[in-house]
């Protein structure tokens, strides 16, 4: 008997351990979309892709049900609308969790209820300031009641628009309008061992920053020295918004005199379509954030004032949501179709090691942009097949895509070739503003460019990567250079942090 009590106690301390352990990325399922595939198949794309959290923004029983037994982690949401109710009556909170939670634990990983979402700043009742909190703790007595509370913990997603000015960082502060409310949430969450959810949307902050932010800081690019984000109250260097507004949050939380509440940022994106005037809203911006921001995740980074503290993530999202109200850009977030086609490759389950064939983005060519300037033209060329390691075979003399005096076709194929080796690992179609990303095959004839139907990789003669400049000597570099060349790569993709031209 004691053995057996032993045993158990174990376990228990087994699984605490476990589920607090390291940062993840999942993926926020919205529903107004006209064509929503069914549970099955939506749990399908889950698994085919490796995608172990997902958020939903209700309590849907044939998601749930269509969850069982996969190990996928949920987390299920109390609608704006459903959160009056449950403020104002422990009964309802009861009723809530005995029709939506109770029923599906444990063959469903129900592990967060999320009450409401943004509801201090979005819902327009002013009621909701005061039964948000009221409606936090109802819940946690009615999962306290169903012996539940240890395994599913309650909070409620905020948006950046609660913090006025979220640089610099250290002077973040939430808006003291909503103090009161603020102080009793974070009490609720340090108290019951939950994590602070914020919404944090750098797409939002670039776009109504009004020029502030250079567009790289957004898409975890790296910045030119003269464009470094540094605070000047910590001297900490940000190299990126999305970790300056995540320790914002930190920082406002500590204006209030609250420390030791994670922060888990509950949908972070990019659309991957605008309208006439959001240019910035496109596919290769899209792929570029979506990138890195997965793989921020799974390398398990804090931030620069909370080093060892990585921040999970709910990539916004699984499905474009075409019935939203709004601009173009606000129904186009989601990253694959309604039939499972991925809009554009990312990779879920692990870290990418760059490869010398084409990761798959049929129909989408980076190419040389015909109004650039020829000098930046061949800066770009000579860093695609020198330290970008794209490779150049193709265009040496006798090759099938060389066409001599031709520098925008020859930039073309290098910058291809570097950008689908590359864009699963957050490499971007760039180049200091001398590329473009087009659904126009430049193709032609036997010189073939990564992305073709029907082809895996470029027309180069050899299946190793080739690193030689196009315009310099025409030997290969030496074994030390490749060496040097790769050992960047790899620790790029270890810290996955992309090298790309400036």
């Amino acid at each position: 008997m004691l053995l057996a009590e032993w045993k158990s106690d174990i376990l228990l301390i087994l699984l605490l351990c476990s589920s607090g352990s390291g940062s993840y990325v999942g993926i926020n399922i919205g529903t107004q979309t006209s064509n929503l595939p069914p549970a099955a198949d939506i749990v399908s794309i889950l698994r085919t892709q490796q995608i172990k959290h997902v958020r939903l923004f209700d309590a849907d029983h044939r998601m749930l049900h269509a969850l069982a037994n996969t190990g996928i982690e949920v987390v299920v949401g109390v609608p704006n609308d459903q959160v009056l109710q449950i403020g104002n009556s422990q009964s309802q909170a009861a009723d809530w969790i005995n029709k939506n939670v109770a029923p599906f634990v444990p063959a469903t990983r129900i592990a967060y209820i999320a009450v409401g979402d943004e509801i201090l700043t979005t819902f327009s009742n002013a009621n909701a300031t005061q039964v948000l909190v009221p409606a936090m703790q109802f819940l946690h007595s009615a999962l306290l009641a169903a012996n539940l509370n240890f395994q599913v913990k309650i909070s409620s997603p905020q948006s950046m628009d609660m913090i006025p000015k979220h640089f610099p960082p250290s002077t973040a502060t939430f808006n003291s309008s909503w103090n009161s409310v603020m102080e009793q949430l974070l009490r609720f969450l340090k108290t019951t061992g939950a994590s602070f959810m914020l919404n944090a949307q750098p797409y939002y902050g670039y776009t109504e920053g009004e020029g502030v932010f250079p567009l790289e800081y957004a898409l975890f690019q790296p910045l030119k020295q003269s464009s470094q984000m540094v605070d000047p109250d910590t001297d900490l260097h940000y190299l990126n918004m999305f970790d300056a507004m995540v320790d914002a949050a930190y920082y406002s939380m500590q204006s209030l005199n609250f420390s030791g509440i994670s922060v888990m940022v509950t949908s972070s994106g990019w659309p991957s379509l605008g309208g006439a005037t959001e240019p910035d809203a496109n596919m290769d911006n899209a792929l570029a954030y979506n990138s890195m921001l997965i793989g921020r995740a799974l390398n398990g980074s804090g931030t620069p004032s909370r080093s060892n503290s990585s921040v999970s993530i709910y990539l916004h999202e699984l499905f474009s949501e075409d019935l939203l109200p709004g601009p173009v850009s606000a129904k186009n977030w989601g990253v694959f179709a309604s039939n499972g086609t991925a809009l554009y490759p990312l990779n879920f389950g692990h870290l990418v090691k760059s490869s010398s064939n084409s990761t798959g983005l049929v129909g989408i060519f980076c190419v040389a942009n015909s109004r650039a300037n020829s000098d930046d033209l061949k800066k770009g060329l000579d860093w695609a097949c020198g330290p970008g390691s794209a490779n150049c075979t193709a265009i040496q003399p006798g090759q099938p895509c060389y066409q001599a005096n031709n520098l925008e076709a020859l930039a073309s194929y290098a910058y291809n070739d570097y950008y689908h080796r590359t864009q699963a690992n957050g490499g971007t179609c760039i180049f200091g503003n001398t590329a473009m990303v087009t659904t126009t095959d430049p193709s032609h004839g036997s010189c073939i460019f990564a992305g073709r139907s029907g082809s895996s990789s470029s027309s180069n003669t050899s299946g190793g990567s080739t690193t030689s400049s196009a315009f310099g000597p025409g030997d290969a570099l030496s074994q030390a250079s490749k060496l040097q060349v790769s050992t960047i790569l790899i620790v790029a993709t270890l810290l996955h942090f992309p090298v790309v031209y400036m």
